[in-house]
């Protein structure tokens, strides 16, 4: 079966379905947080001196050619006899002028890493645990009680102006997190694991990707991040630690046996179900994604029977198999795939 969408289906799930309804960007020129801000101010301040230095040079270029196109038919003359010290003056005024311009530039960039690390010492930061794999992303939300900690998958959400504290690791090759509206970049390599920090500033739905070639799908593999307000955010949380829904319909329940005996058990977690393996993207609440397959494609019922049926037609090289369902199993695995929200 194709991966396209092959049922009449609902209405493309985009922002609101997010829970957001901020901007929906991904700018490293529209910066939404303080460390995305220092970064655009130190890459306003090198874009500037390089335009005035390049103004200056083919200005000099160009009066330079103009000079020697006006003077062809005068009379070559010996130069003057202090030509070689007035030269030597301002090639070394150029010299220090560069030098003093470098150390300037020099000087901003150490501080705007400072800026950057600044947030480091909040004493009080929400703590995700963030895992590549390839092509997708584990994000875990830690809590020092066990059963509080929330496990979902390419979508990080945050609460507006709390610091976020990133904790990155790699399972299987290099990958690189970047969230260009919040900050740089971060490698994440596998066996040492790293950290970054966010804060978003205003309520919004960010884009972010990998940014180091992991492989096949590597531009297939993005994230979003939803920034809104605490209040918001921390009844989003509350949702998240609910187990899934118990199915109502005939149809449910039987989609339920179809996914808890077929190959879907053997990778994903539903939790409240029997369904507890870690190995492919956790769906107790994919229902409420904006997305499916790391950003790929719209959460509709179309683009999620396509995915289930052929994921190989939509990310060639995905390790998530072919499922070979009859067309009635299918229409249940769908329609209890969409209570899980």
């Amino acid at each position: 079966m194709s991966g396209r969408p092959f049922l009449v289906g609902t209405a493309a799930v985009g922002l609101a379905a997010a829970g957001c309804t901020g901007i929906n960007n991904q700018s490293a020129l529209d910066p939404a947080g303080v460390q995305a801000g220092r970064i655009h101010g130190l890459w306003d301040l090198f874009l500037a001196v390089c335009v005035i230095v390049y103004v200056l040079v083919m200005a000099f270029v160009i009066w330079a050619v103009a000079r020697r196109r006006g003077g062809s038919d005068r009379p070559v003359t010996a130069p003057p006899a202090n030509q070689d010290l007035r030269t030597g003056v301002i090639v070394g005024g150029c010299v220090v002028l560069t030098v003093v311009v470098l150390f300037g530039l020099l000087i901003a960039d150490f501080l705007t890493g400072r800026g950057i690390d600044s947030l480091a010492a909040d004493a009080d930061p929400l703590v995700v645990k963030v895992t590549g794999h390839q092509w997708w992303w584990e994000v875990e939300y830690q809590d020092p009680v066990p059963s509080h900690v929330v496990t979902t998958a390419n979508e990080i959400h945050i609460p507006v102006g709390r610091t976020v504290r990133v904790e990155l690791s790699s399972s299987d090759v290099i990958h690189s997190f970047w969230v260009p509206n919040l900050h740089g970049k971060t490698d994440m390599i596998p066996g040492r694991p790293t950290r970054t920090f966010l804060r978003a500033d205003r309520e919004g739905l960010y884009w972010g990707q990998c940014a180091e070639f992991c492989g096949h799908q590597h531009a297939n593999m993005r994230l979003q991040v939803v920034a809104r307000p605490e209040a918001e955010f921390q009844a989003w949380l509350a949702a998240q630690r609910r187990p899934a829904p118990e199915p109502t319909a005939e149809s449910q329940k039987r989609g339920q046996q179809v996914f808890l005996t077929r190959s879907c058990v053997l990778c994903h977690t539903v939790a409240g179900t029997t369904a507890q393996s870690r190995v492919g993207p956790p769906l107790t609440h994919v229902a409420g994604r904006a997305r499916i397959a790391a950003g790929t494609l719209p959460n509709t019922r179309g683009h999620l029977g396509g995915w289930v049926s052929d994921p190989q037609s939509v990310k060639p090289g995905v390790r998530m198999p072919p499922n070979p369902l009859a067309p009635d199993e299918l229409r249940a695995l769908l329609d209890y795939l969409e209570t899980l929200k």
